[in-house]
């Protein structure tokens, strides 16, 4: 049932996502901005943790468990370093997804030639 549950979330994410880009004059960008926002408000009313016990691994795949997670470790590091801890756990649980998004995007800015 978990699995089927994390497809239906996933899924269900896309369609939003979908209904959004083919209805609106808003661009991916736009969207994926909007959806980690989300997952960062759901974050802060615990609501995202809720989705996780419920859908599990599937809740983690989306591009809204980027704002859980920006949001998530910034509530933990502040409750044990105070006001300075806001910023330094926001990209504690997301550092390792950043340098890797750099790491391969300067790689393949080596290997591909852009087009014209």
């Amino acid at each position: 049932m978990l699995l089927f549950n994390s497809f239906l979330f996933c899924g269900l994410l896309c369609g939003i996502a979908q209904i959004i880009l083919d209805n609106t004059k808003l661009t991916p960008g736009h969207i994926t901005s909007i959806f980690v926002v989300i997952g960062a408000a759901l974050d802060s009313f615990s609501i995202y943790d809720l989705i996780i016990k419920y859908v599990g691994g599937g809740a983690m795949l989306p591009i809204t468990s980027f704002g859980h997670s920006l949001i998530h470790g910034a509530l933990a590091a502040t409750n044990s370093h105070g006001f300075v801890g806001l910023m330094m756990g926001m990209f504690d649980l997301t550092a390792t997804g950043i340098t890797t998004a750099i790491i391969f995007s300067f790689v393949f800015t080596l290997i591909f030639k852009p087009k014209n």
